[in-house]
């Protein structure tokens, strides 16, 4: 099964989506299912991971909408706020959803990271760990080293960095944005999205072979195992199509790679983190 492990819908009829003003052209429109279909079909991709776009509870209940009439959302990355007391109401609520498959910390909006580290968010992470919830975390490269502290204090938790931890590959700065992630791999259930590359690099004169390093590093720190590829679609299009953001990662890959690694990359670990066998297996 191919997976697009990270992508986004949204409608501008909503008012959540304040980051997306109108001199955002690319992205200042409806963009829906029916409008990602033509490129799935062209890449051979079964279906999507939707990932949460607006910090509110009303934008994860309008993409578990959205879910319910497309088959080509496999599930749905849901929002949390750890320091809402009501997060658990939120979470159980959620669950109910077939397609619900897990939340994600919006740490690169807070100007304090290290508030993550406070007892009640640390805790109430914990707790989620026990349970085995997949999570995924949006970080900037300059909060990795806070990150690393939360990874500490919640060994195991199943979690993934998305898009690779933001590195400035726009001033192709690689420390100490490399020794960070690698830190972070060494937990053995965290994974890392292979996502949102493009929008990090100048999004006017980016070369392909500026990606390779960053790339490799990754796939050298988590593995072939613990990788997901990720188009972050429509953000993406700030910098690149869907299907130049394909080609830098296929394009960036280890020669040596076989069938069997990339379907791991290109699915099948997508498929495992977000126990998406399980979820197909509940009656509906």
């Amino acid at each position: 099964m191919r997976i697009d492990a990270h992508q986004h819908y949204w409608s501008m009829t909503r008012t959540d989506y304040g980051w997306i003003t109108p001199d955002l052209l690319a992205l200042y429109r409806d963009f829906m299912p029916e409008d990602l279909d033509i490129h799935l079909q062209k890449h051979h991709i079964d279906g999507t991971i939707v990932v949460q776009a607006a910090p509110t509870i009303e934008e994860t209940e309008y993409l578990l909408s959205l879910a319910d009439r497309s088959d080509s959302i496999l599930g749905v990355v849901g929002y949390l706020d750890l320091f809402n007391p009501a997060h658990r109401t939120h979470y159980e609520q959620f669950r109910k959803h077939p397609k619900f498959v897990g939340f994600r910390l919006m740490i690169q909006e807070m100007s304090d990271a290290s508030r993550v580290l406070e007892r009640s968010f640390v805790e109430a992470l914990q707790e989620y760990a026990r349970e085995d919830i997949p999570v995924d975390l949006l970080v900037t490269s300059n909060q990795l080293e806070v990150l690393n502290e939360l990874l500490d204090a919640v060994p195991g938790l199943r979690g993934v960095i998305d898009h690779i931890g933001k590195p400035r590959i726009a001033e192709q700065a690689f420390e100490p944005w490399a020794a960070q992630l690698e830190r972070a791999a060494k937990h053995p259930k965290l994974y890392c999205k292979l996502s949102g590359m493009v929008t990090e690099a100048d999004h006017q004169a980016w070369k392909p072979e500026q990606f390779r390093r960053y790339i490799e590093h990754a796939l050298h720190a988590f593995g072939t195992d613990r990788v997901m590829f990720g188009t972050d679609w429509p953000v993406c299009l700030l910098a690149a199509s869907y299907d130049e953001v394909v080609g830098v990662l296929e394009g960036n890959l280890p020669d040596m790679w076989n069938e069997h690694e990339r379907a791991k990359l290109f699915g099948e670990n997508a498929r495992a983190f977000y126990k998406l066998n399980e979820l197909n297996s509940m009656p509906q």
